[in-house]
């Protein structure tokens, strides 16, 4: 336990996701050895998104603007739209080149044990986006674990009668993978995703 500022940074670092107690202790230390010019800037970035950055009224990904990049873009597609967990799967998903439509973030995923449930995602405005019409493909691209299977699943339920086309992202080994350090459920899913091949 150190005392005062020190241990109050230490406790605000360790709440981010993904850093705990000892890598909040190296931050920490690494900011009070740092030049003060680098720690401003640290701060005026953090200030600065703060201030600026919303969600896309849109899709809800991030954005300065009221809408997005992709959602202002009149060259993507209206027709198909891929239903994301978070706004960093947009970047993830864009870097590929592949997708030409748009997308809709719902902003985590079913989870019980953490207590969120459908009407904590974004799930009416994906509903209200459908309504128009245009829309004829909705890709669903959950995370491929428990919380993103259970997304996955109440949505196409949800989708599927609607008569649009419902698809899911395949999911199964990786490039340069080996199959002896493959689980059950990521073999079992290259099975089902198996492609012919045509000689």
């Amino acid at each position: 336990m150190y005392e005062g500022a020190v241990q109050d940074l230490i406790d605000e670092l360790g709440r981010l996701p993904g850093v705990g107690p000892k890598s909040a202790q190296r931050i920490a230390f690494h900011l009070l050895a740092a030049d003060p010019t680098d720690v401003r800037r640290l701060v005026d970035a953090l200030t600065e998104v703060k201030a600026r950055v919303r969600f896309c009224e849109v899709c809800g990904n991030v954005s300065q603007e009221p809408q997005c990049r992709v959602c202002r873009d009149p060259r993507r597609s209206d027709e198909v739209i891929c239903v994301v967990e978070e706004p960093k799967d947009v970047v993830a998903i864009e870097r590929t080149r592949e997708f030409r439509g748009k997308y809709h973030v719902l902003g985590g995923a079913i989870n019980p044990i953490a207590g969120v449930g459908p009407d904590d995602l974004r799930i009416k405005d994906l509903l209200s986006r459908l309504a128009s019409g245009v829309v004829t493909e909705v890709i669903l691209a959950t995370d491929p674990n428990v919380e993103g299977e259970a997304t996955a699943t109440y949505l196409a339920r949800m989708l599927v009668p609607m008569g649009l086309t419902v698809s899911r992202l395949a999911s199964g080994l990786p490039v340069g993978g080996d199959l002896e350090y493959a689980d059950e459920i990521t073999l079992g899913r290259a099975f089902e995703g198996r492609r012919r091949i045509n000689a």
